[in-house]
């Protein structure tokens, strides 16, 4: 069985990640920390872990976490480059679900988080956890940095178009919604119920903290830039992302549908819709599955791709435990194969 530390499991996402590995058949979550709830039960937090959990939260302790076979972090950007060393070299894994090593450049990462990168050394080791993409690499790797639900959505969305070279770099736009718990637990004024109820709106338009991470992806699978546009907004519910993806068709001639069908067709969380489809969030709602669909208005030159996830799941917690699956030599679908909640 396999050991799981999650350090920061207070959050929505530390919430999903217990969740998830208390019903893995091959992995067990012995250790969950938080600075602020050391003593205190965590099914307190989370009720619906009742009966299904019976651990405390913890205070840190590097040497606990050490003993682990994977570590889990679902804590604010900063915090797991400056306790992801020792954990490697004690030989754990690690898994990491903030932004900490998903840049490879640390002047970048700088420019983007505005504090200097505490472990530079580690960028170049550090597996972009997206499964569909780099599969092979993930297999036996020690520190994987887990997508950003934005990036997750909108690189799966894109990744047979560019991989396939079938549309232009130039003029690709992602716009992209998002529930309220990609915002995460903290308390903020926007995010009340009396803010954020019967609204909809765009943010960070002149720059969001997932555009470069999305922009590297895309130049790694393009061979070269892909200055993409990116739009978030924030829509009122609790869970799901729908990216709505444009661009311009430089092979006309190209079977869009086939294109996407044989590029996930032995994928086990993506599901490419018939033509004509429209995918829904509620379709993925706390599943680990990306459902998307693929148009082409008019017949004309224009691609549009639909693509939705489950924020918390296939976003973020889902994809993790994708990740340690794939690191450890499981079934990549372990734990995982829960169907959708609907309604």
């Amino acid at each position: 069985m396999i050991t799981a530390a999650i350090v920061g499991g207070t959050g929505y996402t530390g919430a999903e990640l217990l969740r998830l590995l208390t019903a893995h058949p091959h992995a067990e979550p012995v250790l969950v920390t938080s600075r602020t709830e050391a003593g205190r039960p965590v099914c307190e937090r989370f009720p619906n872990l009742r009966g299904h959990i019976d651990l405390t939260y913890a205070a840190p302790d590097p040497a606990a976490l050490a003993e682990c076979d994977v570590v889990f972090f679902a804590t604010p950007h900063g915090t797991a480059m400056t306790m992801a060393r020792p954990l490697l070299e004690a030989g754990a894994r690690v898994i990491d679900l903030s932004a900490d090593f998903r840049l490879a450049d640390p002047a970048e990462w700088e420019r983007w988080y505005g504090m200097p990168h505490q472990a530079p050394d580690l960028l170049a080791e550090a597996v972009y956890g997206l499964p569909e993409w780099n599969r092979e690499r993930l297999r036996g790797a020690r520190l994987v940095a887990n997508p950003g639900c934005y990036p997750t959505a909108v690189v799966l969305g894109l990744l047979p178009l560019v991989e396939a070279g079938v549309v232009a770099r130039e003029g690709v736009v992602a716009d992209a919604k998002s529930a309220v718990s990609g915002a995460g637990r903290t308390p903020q004024v926007g995010l009340l119920l009396g803010e954020l109820a019967d609204n909809f709106k765009a943010y960070a338009v002149s720059g969001h903290r997932h555009l470069p991470e999305i922009r590297q992806c895309l130049a790694a699978i393009a061979g070269g830039p892909v200055p993409l546009t990116f739009v978030p907004h924030m829509v009122p519910m609790i869970r799901g992302i729908h990216a709505t993806l444009y661009g311009r068709l430089s092979d006309p001639a190209a079977n869009l549908q086939e294109v996407f069908e044989h590029r996930y067709r032995e994928e086990p969380f993506v599901d490419v819709l018939p033509p004509g489809s429209h995918p829904e969030t509620r379709s993925v709602r706390a599943s680990n599955c990306c459902r998307i669909a693929v148009h082409r208005p008019a017949n004309g030159e224009t691609v549009v791709v639909l693509s939705v996830i489950d924020n918390l799941v296939k976003g973020a917690a889902g994809q993790a435990v994708q990740n340690m699956n794939l690191l450890f030599g499981l079934d990549e679908r372990a734990g995982l194969e829960a169907v959708a909640v609907l309604p």
